[in-house]
């Protein structure tokens, strides 16, 4: 099966060619590192079976946050640790969507946008959550950035998991929300706009931004999720991995990619793009350098820990049991076998089942395969 690194190798050194001096160096960095992913470029690992003596070569993992290969050890540590810090109680997922007409500013102002969307989402649902008509005191909210829609294309929001409650301004006491009612999302929508508005209101691109943008209404949505551990499983492979996987590129062929996904009806769809718009529509994914996609807000910010240690006891809360580790369809090697950059790991031999003694470390080659 084709994979996404098959496609930057295949068409990347045309699409570099036709758009050099234009594409960001952030891009081409993430172009590079996945099409070196697992290769000999990397360097790795030589094991042979000493009953049956079969060989395998193990190269090391690029470790790139948007290569759809990497990064699922990180995804299911970071579940682990938020199941360590929920709170027995209902939550709530909260979702702020950017506007259609404000998508090509944000394209080419992403670190401002993206900011200026978690700062003034976050500080929305704390302002109508301290109004004792809802909640009456402080929320916890873990948020997560989202860049693309189903089919790739760009759809800026920001996912929340917000417990239903808040701390009251004593500290100490814990204030439920109402069943399957947290925050009015018609009083949100205005209160995020403004506050978004006020943030980028002083980009020297300001003026391009349509003025219809803050005439409409943005688009929240607040729905129950249980006890947010659904929900957690559904953001964590998003942390650390891009919009696709490569189970879903089905084929590549007359310069054409072709890859599924799920309509918002739940059928299974098939988008066919020329080579390289599928590469744009890709890279247009990759966020800034160093940029933080994952934010901690309220009661679970680090400045309230204290406080969320005393609430989970007060609630009787109880350490949330491990869940079981989830399975990678992209991942050619288990976790148990993922070369890394440091170390050796156990391998089984895939023809008998021993383990296979390591032999030899292959150097990186320093250069990107042919």
């Amino acid at each position: 099966m084709p994979e996404l690194a098959d496609i930057f190798r295949a068409y990347g050194p045309a699409y570099r060619a036709k758009f050099n001096g234009k594409i960001p160096p952030q891009h081409l960095r993430v172009m590079r590192a996945i099409e070196r992913c697992r290769t000999p470029a990397l360097g790795g690992h030589v094991y042979t079976c000493p009953d049956c003596g079969e060989t395998q070569y193990l190269y090391h993992s690029c470790r790139n946050r948007h290569c759809p290969k990497c990064q699922h050890e990180n995804a299911q540590r970071w579940l682990e640790q938020q199941y360590e810090l929920q709170l027995p109680v209902p939550y709530f997922m909260l979702t702020f969507t950017l506007p259609s007409q404000l998508r090509p500013f944000a394209r080419s102002h992403q670190k401002l946008v993206y900011d200026a969307l978690f700062r003034a989402s976050a500080e929305a649902a704390q302002q109508l959550a301290r109004d004792p008509r809802f909640v009456g005191g402080t929320l916890g909210l873990v948020g997560v950035l989202h860049t693309w829609a189903r089919d790739l294309s760009y759809h800026p929001h920001v996912h929340y998991l917000v417990p239903a409650g808040g701390l009251a301004e004593d500290g100490h006491t814990w204030l439920p929300a109402r069943k399957n009612f947290l925050l009015p999302v018609k009083a949100l929508s205005k209160i995020v706009r403004a506050k978004f508005r006020d943030a980028v209101s002083k980009s020297d691109d300001f003026a391009d931004i349509p003025t219809s943008v803050w005439e409409r209404d943005w688009v929240v949505h607040c729905k129950p999720v249980g006890d947010g551990r659904t929900a957690l499983k559904y953001l964590a492979p998003y942390i650390f991995r891009v919009a696709l996987s490569n189970r879903r590129i089905v084929k590549v062929e007359n310069d054409h990619v072709t890859f599924r996904y799920k309509a918002n009806s739940g059928q299974t769809r098939f988008c066919t793009l020329p080579a390289e718009k599928f590469i744009h529509r890709f890279l247009q994914h990759v966020l800034p350098k160093s940029f933080v996609k994952v934010r901690y807000y309220g009661l679970f910010s680090p400045a309230h820990r204290q406080h969320l240690t005393a609430l989970r006891a007060q609630l009787a809360a109880r350490p949330a049991d491990t869940p079981p580790p989830t399975t990678d369809a992209d991942a050619s090697l288990s976790s148990e076998t993922l070369p890394t950059s440091t170390g050796t790991p156990t391998v089984r031999c895939p023809a008998c089942g021993h383990v296979m003694q390591h032999q030899a470390t292959l150097p990186p080659l320093g250069r990107a395969p042919p």
